[in-house]
């Protein structure tokens, strides 16, 4: 499958972002895909670049608030995050609550911040399926992420210029 459509122009008024990578190393091997799509697009837009590592995707969440707060303490907040795991359906309703909490707390922070964030959770059937998603030359859902978060960096300073 071809990789992602992205704008020939993924700097644009997203150049030099400060960008808040928090990811889950549950799945080491797929977080290592996704991360190396993330930091791709984000080394693209010449974005300055923290990463905050977590046990799993619930934990991504709380983790952005509690980095968010800190940030904002020392003067220095983000203008966006990227937040990349992986949730891999089991024989349990565990895989349904996982999803389902951790994007709702994503869009939740999103909201309530006015925070860009691109969401590069996975939630797959297989590990298989989750290795096609994360990887670069395949799905690239970790550039899809942080190429979403650099689109709404975008859109939140062109509105706040007034564009």
């Amino acid at each position: 499958m071809a990789g992602p459509r992205r704008s020939k122009n993924e700097k644009g008024d997203a150049e030099g972002a400060r960008i808040l990578i928090v990811e889950a190393r549950y799945y080491d091997d797929i977080a290592d895909f996704l991360l190396a799509g993330a930091m791709k697009v984000l080394k693209a837009a010449h974005a300055e670049v923290d990463r905050i590592t977590v046990p799993g995707s619930l934990e991504i969440p709380g983790a952005i608030a509690i980095a968010l707060d800190a940030a904002k303490r020392k003067r220095r907040p983000y203008e966006g995050v990227v937040a990349l795991g992986c949730v891999i359906r089991g024989d349990t309703i565990h895989f349904e609550i996982v999803s389902q909490l951790s994007a709702q707390g994503l869009m939740e922070l999103s909201v309530a911040r006015a925070l860009p964030i691109g969401n590069g959770i996975v939630t797959v059937n297989t590990v298989t399926q989750a290795m096609a998603r994360a990887r670069i030359e395949e799905q690239d859902k970790g550039g899809d992420a942080a190429s979403a978060a650099l689109a709404l960096v975008r859109l939140k300073r062109q509105l706040a210029r007034g564009k």
